[in-house]
């Protein structure tokens, strides 16, 4: 290769000056400088291929583009100054301070630029040892490289002895694509490849509209990110009819929290847009005219849109990503009509507050986040939701328009938890008349054992809010249940100690008794966790319970202890009798119930550590829930509705109906 006009030229900065500046830069950035100088100098594309030798180590890396190419002439500029480019005021342009062409030392020793400019052929070379220094000479076109021949004008690094490591490709293309994907969702006329493969534009969501100031069109595009574009905050670029870049600027939606954008606006009022004119003239095509400012208005409420947006559907998943890791109340010793309204309540609390400031849970730990969370738990039911609002606009700064905002999220949400619970308390109401009037009036009729068997499974909080959650069968457990459970009533056939009035004797004999039995994964008093098994053994309704039932259910709970499959200490179980009433003969039931009395739990009439006996009549539960819901169901003065005239078949399919 001939050397003609050689020449040797130095940058003013030490070797050691220039190497600090890049103290911090990744083996792969030079690789993105280089990239980025070829779009500067006019490319539309850049090719960059990692040559591996044979035991796949790097041997060379080649960036090629098709741009202008390097001015010979001007080399004293260009590789001579350092944080001080020709191409600074051209905005346009990412390699804005002279620096990227000298990054290369962070990955290799050598570097050599072959390039064409205005059919002049060049070569420069830099090595690393000596780093402010260059080296460079015109070229006969025989000793260009082919690439740079075939389309004229461009330029091709070379570098060569590496002494970093790169990425694999795959993880290399993703790493190009995150730093290159706004700009080439910007300028779509552009192509990038890694090893022949296109770079493609990273993972985003598009948001288009076309908006209309003073007659003047604007096309924009709002793309929303998934990941940061490693080098570029969040910019609002401009653009004229053909596409060139004549004007970018901060959008409204920088600095926003996980929240990532580029807004695109092309329009032909950009075309004769100067930066030289004032930008304070309100006569110009400049970003301080009426149309720009009517513009940008309507531009800031659509970027408002998508950010309110995002943050609505992130606050989902950040809510349910608490739940999921146990960060909200249990609320042990409610009833599970009230837990679901203070657990929903809580989420929608915290749902709201992340949308209106996102950096409280942003920045929380997980102690943290747990304490506020439970904080805003007993704050939200004690009256206080207007001192709560003043705490959270003095805590997070918000302006007037946030706090209203947040105000009325409370309030909405608030309502709607209370209206639900409404619905729940007077469905439960009428349920309990239903059932009420189907004991009064009906228990005489034969009430087949799939009719009552779903009213039961269909209606389970009328034994207590620890049995809400029993659900299908479990095959296993209730199957081994119910066979124990026949063994024990094979033996006692329904006679005349079964009722009271021998009247009831006929239909006693047609009906059959039900039976449910479940398993659960739960909690007891210390905390632990443990299965519940829960057996309810509900006597047709013509039966009055008595001493020979809850021999049944001793018996029963006998045969359970013997069981090798169920002595484990982390199985509990509650063995439910349940009748239409109690015999006015028996005593021993009633004996039973008395001495436990004190225990504050109804219907107990035998307890163990591990297992508890009950024995309860329909007419307590009913009572029971009406006692326990009365305060509410006084407010709210629920008309009593007559069921004289309704069937037995309307009233069990009304309460076969799950709610």
């Amino acid at each position: 290769m001939t050397k003609k006009n050689a020449f040797k030229g130095s940058a003013a900065i030490g070797n050691s000056g220039i190497k600090k500046h890049f103290g911090n830069d990744e083996p792969w950035d030079p690789l993105f400088e280089l990239a980025w100088n070829g779009f500067d100098s006019g490319a539309s594309f850049v090719a960059v291929t990692v040559v591996e030798n044979e035991i796949h180590g790097v041997e060379r890396v080649v960036v090629q583009d098709n741009g202008e190419g390097i001015e010979f002439a001007t080399l004293g500029d260009t590789f001579g100054n350092f944080n001080d480019s020709s191409k600074k005021a051209n905005l346009s342009l990412k390699g804005q301070h002279g620096r990227g062409r000298l990054a290369f030392h962070k990955l290799c020793r050598n570097a050599s630029w072959f390039t064409r400019f205005k059919n002049v052929d060049a070569v420069i070379e830099v090595a690393e040892p000596t780093i402010k220094d260059f080296e460079a000479w015109l070229i006969d076109e025989t000793d260009q490289k082919h690439e740079i021949l075939k389309h004229g004008h461009g330029t091709l690094v070379e570098l060569t002895q590496f002494t970093g490591v790169l990425p694999t490709h795959d993880e290399l293309l993703e790493k190009f694509a995150v730093e290159f994907g706004w700009y080439l969702a910007v300028h779509k006329e552009k192509r990038l490849y890694l090893n022949g493969r296109a770079v493609d534009v990273p993972k985003h969501e598009d948001f288009v509209q076309t908006i209309s100031a003073d007659d003047e069109v604007f096309e924009t595009q709002i793309i929303r990110w998934e990941q940061r574009p490693t080098s570029e905050k969040s910019y609002l670029y401009l653009l004229n009819s053909s596409g060139e870049l004549v004007y970018k600027v901060l959008s409204s939606l920088n600095l926003k929290p996980n929240f990532f954008t580029s807004v695109c606006v092309k329009s032909s009022w950009a075309d004769t847009f100067s930066q030289e004119q004032d930008l304070f003239n309100p006569d110009a095509h400049t970003p301080a005219s009426p149309v720009w400012k009517k513009f940008k208005a309507q531009l800031d409420r659509l970027g408002q849109s998508v950010y309110d947006e995002f943050l609505r559907l992130q606050a989902e998943e950040v809510v349910q990503g608490y739940e999921d890791q146990g960060y909200f109340p249990t609320y042990a010793g409610l009833d599970e009509a009230e837990k679901a309204w203070r657990h929903q309540h809580t989420r929608d609390l915290v749902r709201n507050i992340y949308i209106a400031e996102p950096r409280v849970f942003q920045t929380a730990s997980k102690k943290q986040a747990k304490l506020i969370i439970r904080l805003l738990d007993r704050l939200a039911v004690s009256n206080e939701n207007d001192a709560l609002c003043d705490v959270l606009e003095g805590a997070l700064d918000l302006d007037a328009k946030s706090v209203q905002d947040l105000a009325n999220q409370l309030k909405n949400a608030t309502f709607e938890n209370i209206v639900a619970s409404i619905e729940i308390l007077q469905r439960r109401a009428t349920a309990v008349e239903q059932l009420r009037h189907v004991m009064n009036v009906h228990y005489r009729e034969v009430l087949e054992t799939p009719d009552l068997q779903r009213v039961i499974e269909s209606n389970t909080w009328l034994f207590g809010p620890r049995y809400e959650i029993l659900g299908a069968e479990e095959d296993t457990f209730t199957g081994i249940a119910r066979k124990m459970r026949d063994e024990v009533m094979a033996r006692n056939p329904v006679d005349m100690d079964d009722v009271d009035d021998e009247e009831d004797l006929p239909g006693a004999k047609r009906q059959t008794d039900l039976f449910l039995a479940r398993k659960f994964p739960s909690l007891d008093s210390l905390g632990n966790r443990i299965f519940k098994c829960i057996v309810v053994e509900i006597k047709r309704p013509a039966i009055s319970l008595n001493k020979k039932h809850l021999r049944q259910l001793e018996d029963y709970a006998e045969i359970i202890k013997r069981q090798p499959q169920f002595k484990s200490e982390k199985m509990h179980f509650e063995l439910i009798l349940l009748g239409r009433q109690i015999s006015s003969a028996d005593t021993i039931i009633t004996s039973r119930l008395n001495a436990h009395v004190l225990r504050n739990d109804p219907g107990l009439v035998t307890e163990d550590p591990r297992m508890k006996l009950y024995v309860m009549n329909w007419y307590t539960l009913l009572d029971g829930f009406e006692l326990t819901h009365g305060f509410m169901l006084e407010k709210l003065k629920l008309k009593r509705d007559d069921y004289s005239a309704a069937t037995r078949q309307e009233l069990v399919a009304e309460l076969q109906t799950e709610h």
